[in-house]
């Protein structure tokens, strides 16, 4: 089994190939990692563990993954695209594999000039993590080469969803709802915050997750200040808050799901107010997702909420992004941008606050598809909850 869909594969890299047409490029050089995983794995449905990689895809002909000997028998078996050609920039470091055939990027030029390729212009993408040795080999093994960064034209690609990734993406939401109900029943005085990180890691893991898109937030206490608090051996305390995120991945693609409760099941006063007044945030934002709405106007009504319930100093996200591959990724619908919405666009609202003096981080997240005229929820259970009072 793999997690790639062949007529997605297809119609990924036709798309690619009339950017470069359009760009006047002979190749596009696409890096990833297992950080930076989303740019490969929109043309392979695949990433090496250990070692990093490119796919290099020809304006004609076939594409080819460049990458490492210990991942080349994976990538045979696992990866959309199986031609493949081993470099040391992408290796362990000092790592020895004596029966593996390497090759180096001057080698790869001429063996591409000699099938009829020339490459005079190649176009980058991911130049923001891309190794410098990596960079640099490559710029010496193909100096006749001008290369050009087509990141953000690439990554626009990927912003727009067919329904095939918009099922994977539903299939993941579905599995953070799952996450939810059995973090939630496992949160108590007494009980590790890592306690809680494994409920919903198995949950999502036994239901068909193939991975996490960030690892499992679980943060109590004033753990919550930290943003994005993974799990820790601390103990949850009676009286606390403690704010709770898992983001499964299915098929490759994410659902996130992102809540903040009582510890010991019960909401002081005050602690309701504040929870309440991201929940009317929520309700403020969720109208602003439809197409033609620019990341500017989005923002709008929410942050008037802040500012009318004394949040706004603590504000360090915008309240909505994009997701798919990765839980964020562009684009991201800040105070300044003018990105608009277009249907079929996979986005979620994220309301959230940190470092306030009392009740020091709090989030609500979950995600809907962009339709023609509005929204649809991509988690009916989370939408329910998050549009409610508490």
């Amino acid at each position: 089994m793999s997690y790639y869909n062949l007529q997605e594969t297809a119609a990924r890299l036709a798309k690619v190939r009339a950017l470069l047409q359009q760009s006047e490029l002979d190749a596009a050089l696409v890096y990833y990692d297992e950080l930076n995983v989303a740019n490969g794995w929109y043309l392979t449905g695949w990433c090496p563990q250990f070692e990093k990689g490119c796919v290099l895809v020809p304006a004609e002909g076939d594409p080819l993954l460049l990458g490492g000997p210990e991942s080349e028998p994976f990538a045979r078996m696992s990866s959309a695209i199986t031609e493949t050609r081993n470099f040391t920039p992408f290796m362990v470091p000092d790592e020895e594999y004596p029966n593996a055939t390497i090759s180096t990027f001057g080698s790869l030029s001429a063996e591409l000039d000699q099938r009829g390729l020339p490459m005079r212009r190649i176009g980058i993408v991911g130049s923001a993590s891309l190794p410098h040795n990596v960079y640099t080999q490559f710029e010496a093994g193909f100096s006749s080469s001008t290369l050009v960064d087509i990141t953000e034209d690439y990554e626009s690609l990927r912003s727009r969803k067919s329904e095939w990734e918009r099922e994977n993406i539903r299939k993941a939401f579905g599995l953070s709802n799952l996450a939810y109900g059995v973090m939630r029943d496992r949160i108590a005085p007494g009980v590790k915050e890592h306690e809680v990180a494994a409920e919903g890691e198995y949950a999502c893991r036994t239901a068909g997750a193939n991975g996490f898109a960030f690892s499992c937030i679980v943060g109590s206490g004033e753990r919550a200040r930290a943003v994005v608090p993974t799990a820790l051996n601390k103990e949850m305390r009676a009286g606390e808050l403690v704010m709770i995120g898992i983001a499964p991945r299915f098929n490759g693609y994410a659902g996130v799901m992102g809540d903040t409760l009582a510890v010991s099941g019960s909401y002081t006063a005050g602690q309701r107010d504040c929870l309440n007044y991201l929940r009317e945030a929520f309700r403020l934002t969720k109208p602003m997702l439809r197409p033609g709405v620019k990341g500017r106007e989005l923002d709008v009504p929410a942050r008037r909420s802040f500012e009318r319930n004394g949040l706004i100093e603590y504000l360090v996200c915008p309240f909505a992004h994009t997701i798919g591959l990765m839980e964020a990724e562009g684009p991201f619908y800040g105070p300044n941008s003018d990105d608009e919405l277009e249907a079929g666009m996979t986005v979620c609202v994220d309301i959230s606050f940190f470092g306030h003096p009392e009740f020091h981080g709090a989030r609500i997240e979950t995600g809907y598809v962009i339709t023609e005229d509005g929204c649809e929820p991509l988690c009916p259970e989370m939408d329910a909850r998050l549009c409610e009072d508490v």
